[in-house]
């Protein structure tokens, strides 16, 4: 038992005399701190700046390590928030580039549809933009967005500044469907519109190429070559006179041998058709009065002189037939005479 007291004894003052030594440490530390501006001990001060030196050195390295990755996460934090605002702006800017692109090619539409407008005096033009396309016939059939109360009726020719779409087979009030020259039920009177050529034919629908229609029933020995451009011709009553159909891209006999078929490329893209116009009224030109043909010298024909003498023939014969009735009638009365003489 005394040998437990005495070891117990001797660590708690062991633990007391350690205790003292931090404590005298600690003032004397405060004291030289607090004098040291009063009076310099070179030696001492020696002792301290080695002593604290690592202890500041180390201090420093972890606020210059703290202020570097403080700044660097504020930074990073700054960087995203920019690139955030920076892709909300790209987007916008890209938004408004699509637009602004998409105004400029309708403007550019437009524009040409204006200007054939202007140009076209002899017809009354309505605007109209094709807003459906019918999903069995994609390449024939498309619907727009005028109707009666704009004046658009059945078979009314459909066309852009280019050249002919089709015609209206179907009116309602606000929308009207359209078939255009690709249908193979479509026909439309053409001629060749070289004036050495001026063949007619009919142009309707390929249904063994739906892109191009063909010109047919061309006799095989007329005058119609790759590259000439068909009109329409007028006849029938839907389509005015002189329309741009389109180009001869290439030349065939039919399947009978006698007849020849001309493969158009037609004036209008049909698959970028978003703007049309229909000609709901034609004021063309009538036709000129006939010539009279020019005769030969010699047997030159007055037709006033002519008049005249049908005249003059009508009333001798009048005349004859007057003085007839006349000389017949006193004839008569002479004869009645004598028999009441006798």
């Amino acid at each position: 038992m005394s040998g437990k007291y005495r070891r117990n004894n001797n660590k708690g003052t062991g633990k007391k005399i350690l205790i003292l030594i931090f404590v005298l440490i600690s003032l004397f530390c405060i004291i030289f701190f607090a004098a040291r501006g009063r009076f310099k001990v070179p030696v001492a001060q020696q002792v301290v700046s080695v002593v604290l030196t690592p202890f500041q050195g180390a201090i420093s390295w972890v606020g210059s390590q703290l202020n570097y990755v403080t700044s660097n996460i504020w930074e990073l934090a700054t960087m995203h928030e920019q690139n955030k605002m920076l892709r909300n702006e790209v987007e916008q800017l890209r938004i408004q580039n699509l637009h602004a692109s998409e105004y400029d090619a309708e403007n550019q539409r437009l524009r040409a549809l204006l200007g054939y407008k202007q140009t076209a005096t002899q017809f009354d033009l309505v605007a109209a933009r094709v807003i459906g396309r019918e999903s069995a016939t994609w390449s024939s059939v498309i619907e727009i967005n005028r109707g009666t109360r704009d004046g658009v009726d059945v078979d009314m020719a459909v066309v852009t500044e280019k050249g002919l779409v089709g015609h209206v087979i179907e009116a309602g009030p606000t929308s009207a469907k359209v078939q255009l020259l690709l249908d193979p039920r479509s026909s439309v009177g053409t001629l060749v519109q070289r004036a050495d050529s001026r063949v007619a034919g009919i142009v309707e629908g390929d249904m063994d190429n739906p892109t191009m229609p063909r010109m047919v029933n061309i006799p095989k020995t007329s005058d119609v070559d790759e590259g000439d451009v068909v009109v329409t011709s007028g006849f029938g009553g839907i389509y005015p006179k002189g329309l741009n159909v389109g180009t001869v891209a290439e030349m065939r006999n039919d399947e009978g041998g006698l007849l020849k078929i001309a493969v158009l490329e037609p004036a209008v893209d049909f698959q970028k058709l978003e703007d049309v116009m229909v000609i709901t009224a034609s004021r063309e030109a009538p036709p000129e009065p006939l010539k009279t043909p020019m005769q030969t010298p010699g047997t030159e024909t007055d037709p006033a002189a002519q008049a005249a003498e049908q005249a003059a023939a009508a009333n001798g014969d009048a005349d004859s037939s007057s003085d007839s009735s006349s000389s017949s009638s006193s004839d008569g009365s002479a004869d009645s005479g004598e028999g009441s003489a006798q």
